[in-house]
């Protein structure tokens, strides 16, 4: 077995629009570089075809730099470690052909990893001179992104078991496309995020869905949004734009109460006051603050990650790849992409 001093993994990214690499000592991020795709906002969503165009740009200057900022030479590299999925096929068939061809170069293995693994193991990730506290297994971790809501039950580093999703939206989606509705920018959930702050969130009432079970749903939030809009608009054409910050505000409010209500139901069956959050939908402000209030309401040990590991980065991705290479858990030049899966 290498010693850790010597286990430098490169990992790279490019699930979606976010072209990220890293250099990992061990367990420790040495770099963390991202390109993001500003080509899209004025879509209002990512467009795949675009998308992969702009990582075949992108994924050779960000390693570049990744590997730079981290004064590591490609001879130090132990690994490669890369999303397989899921995400976007084009997308991850850049960042895929990218590492075979590098490792295959360079000699070295190969390490594919679960990109949802990824956003759930990034509490463990690192940093020089940084305080870190890590969640003790076993954990319950609320990951919720553009395409995922889920609650998982983490058991190990391996070992993780889905007790509760969406039917139909995610969170993050029903947020981007409600922003789009208000005629707000991509993505809608920072944006949604910041008038929010200004606003009442008792202002308006939304339907929330009655889902059996610690699933979530939605599509119906959507609806009775986009009711609630249409019924207001008919009699002042202009409400929407004169009422923006109450609108996100009383909206985000839902969302956040869905995903809480959810997560509070599952920490009771499980008998686990361990909570962690993740994904890209974990930056924002009012589900943070939630995770805090039920904390100190109902003794919750939480974990928030800090906002450079919330969204897609390559940080999380090495972190999983050290792990699966203290296993040998390496894969065939031949391992194909994919755009959807479970954990």
């Amino acid at each position: 077995m290498e010693n850790e001093k010597d286990i430098y993994i490169l990992a790279i990214e490019s699930s979606c629009d976010d072209t990220s690499a890293a250099v990992m000592l061990a367990d420790k991020v040495l770099s963390n570089v991202t390109a993001s795709q500003a080509v899209h906002e004025q879509y209002g969503g990512v467009v795949p075809e675009l998308a992969s165009r702009a990582h075949e740009l992108n994924i050779v200057p960000v390693v570049d730099a990744a590997l730079k900022r981290a004064g590591v030479e490609k001879t130090q590299l132990s690994a490669i470690a890369f999303t397989r999925g899921p995400g976007l096929m084009g997308s991850l068939l850049v960042g895929v052909s990218f590492a075979k061809g590098l490792a295959a170069s360079l000699g070295i293995p190969m390490i594919e990893v679960n990109h949802l693994q990824g956003h759930i193991l990034a509490h463990f990730i690192k940093e020089e001179g940084v305080e870190h506290k890590s969640p003790e297994f076993p954990f319950l971790c609320l990951m919720v992104s553009g395409g995922n809501s889920q609650i998982v039950k983490v058991d190990s580093y391996k070992e993780m078991q889905i007790v509760g999703q969406t039917i139909d939206d995610a969170a993050g989606e029903a947020m981007d496309k409600c922003a789009k509705v208000m005629g707000l920018g991509y993505p809608g959930g920072p944006i949604i995020d910041r008038l929010a702050r200004k606003g009442d969130p008792k202002a308006y009432t939304f339907s929330k869905p009655h889902i059996p079970g610690l699933d979530y749903s939605f599509s119906g939030l959507k609806t009775s949004f986009l009711y609630t809009l249409r019924k207001f608009v008919v009699d002042e054409p202009n409400y929407v734009e004169t009422h923006l910050e109450d609108l996100a505000a009383s909206f985000e409010a839902t969302v956040v109460d869905i995903l809480m209500e959810k997560l509070y139901k599952a920490t009771k069956q499980l008998g686990i006051k361990r909570v962690a959050l993740s994904g890209g939908v974990s930056a924002n402000t009012a589900l943070r603050q939630a995770f805090h209030d039920y904390a100190k309401r109902y003794g919750w040990e939480i974990f928030i990650p800090k906002f450079g590991f919330t969204t897609d980065n390559a940080a999380m991705i090495g972190l999983v790849g050290y792990y699966k290479f203290l296993d040998k858990d390496f894969c065939a030049m031949n391992m194909p992409a994919f755009s959807r899966t479970v954990i």
